[in-house]
């Protein structure tokens, strides 16, 4: 059973910050590739970060240059630190493992976190 447990959502006005976390075993956070989707009302699912095993980091075009991508490896846990936050990030955001490199067109999640909630406003 796979378990990828969220963190660090809220309500917060825009311009604000946080920084989600998502906390795996070891083996789940070795996978191939790590990353957060997010969901908002009504919208289909889209994918806004991810990392490799090598460290490469993966955007949508939307969060370049205010969203980061990082991992704690001691403790298992990545985390998407988002700056300037905008209304139209207002999202459920889920933490995502796949077995399958991170790719560009988002497909590469096969496990998925319950997902935390972020309202920017």
């Amino acid at each position: 059973h796979v378990q990828l447990v969220e963190s660090g959502g809220g309500l917060v006005q825009p311009g604000g910050f946080l920084r989600l976390s998502c906390a795996t075993s070891r083996i789940t956070y070795r996978r191939a590739c790590m990353g957060w989707f997010r969901q908002a009302t009504g919208k289909e699912r889209e994918g806004v970060a991810a990392i490799s095993d090598n460290e490469s980091t993966y955007y949508t075009d939307s969060v370049k240059g205010r969203f980061t991508i990082s991992q704690d490896n001691a403790k298992n846990t990545m985390y998407l630190q988002m700056n300037n936050l905008k209304p139209e990030d207002t999202a459920m955001y889920y933490c995502a493992a796949g077995y399958f490199q991170c790719d560009s067109i988002w497909a590469w999640a096969n496990d998925w976190g319950q997902g935390t909630q972020v309202t920017v406003s």
